[in-house]
């Protein structure tokens, strides 16, 4: 069955961790010097723990992307679909792609959705509720 439908926003987004790790831990350090009580001749041990919290942080970071899956949630004759796909396999789909209310070509096929992209290719998801 191919359908118009309208694309909704994706209600997940993921905070983007600092461009540049080097800042990230430099600022983290300062706040250990702070939270510490300013105490002078500490530089290498705030250094070091900041540098183990931001590499930590990073770590869970990538560990929950690898396993993260987005939605996508489109609305066709009133019935809303919310679609899990999963980035690494989207074909360079990035979220934002369409903009809300943008009229969108989509198939269906079983449990599966398949909806048209504006180069051409499609974003396949998973239907996972189906409302409305």
């Amino acid at each position: 069955m191919n359908a118009a439908a309208q694309l909704e926003p994706d209600p997940k987004s993921w905070p983007k961790p600092p461009a540049d790790q080097h800042e990230a831990i430099r600022r983290r350090a300062e706040e250990i010097y702070i939270r510490n009580g300013r105490i002078a001749g500490r530089d290498l041990e705030n250094w070091t723990q900041a540098e183990k919290e931001i590499q930590a942080e990073a770590a869970e970071r990538a560990a929950a992307q690898a396993s993260h899956r987005a939605a996508i949630v489109v609305t066709v004759d009133g019935v809303k679909y919310v679609g899990e796909y999963d980035p690494a396999l989207s074909d360079g789909y990035t979220p934002g792609e369409f903009a809300k209310g943008t009229p969108v070509r989509v198939r269906f096929d079983g449990d599966r959705m398949f909806v048209r992209r504006p180069n051409g290719k499609e974003l396949e998801a998973r239907i996972v509720k189906k409302s409305g």
